[in-house]
């Protein structure tokens, strides 16, 4: 991977990030940094899965795959927000 392809990783992982922890409902306990690593992971992985159902290059915006990266965030804010509130 390139170093563009890094940079345009991160920058999408943060906004997928932030669009994840907005899809939650309620007051999340976990920071801004553990936000847009969720969101790159999510990102990361949601490009495989639609990649792997072959949805991943349509013609126009590539909705689908937002969606599935966007759920992916939100399921793992959620998870580490559960897993942080009971300390």
């Amino acid at each position: 991977m390139e170093i563009s392809g890094i940079i345009s990783a991160i920058i999408i992982g943060i906004i997928i990030g932030v669009l994840g922890r907005l899809v939650v409902p309620g007051r999340q306990h976990i920071g801004v940094v553990l936000t847009i690593v969720v969101g790159i992971v999510a990102a990361l992985v949601g490009s495989a899965i639609a990649a792997g159902f072959g949805v991943a290059d349509t013609k126009g915006p590539d909705w689908i795959e937002w969606f599935i990266q966007i759920a992916l965030a939100a399921l793992g804010i959620a998870a580490l927000d559960r897993s942080r509130g009971r300390r």
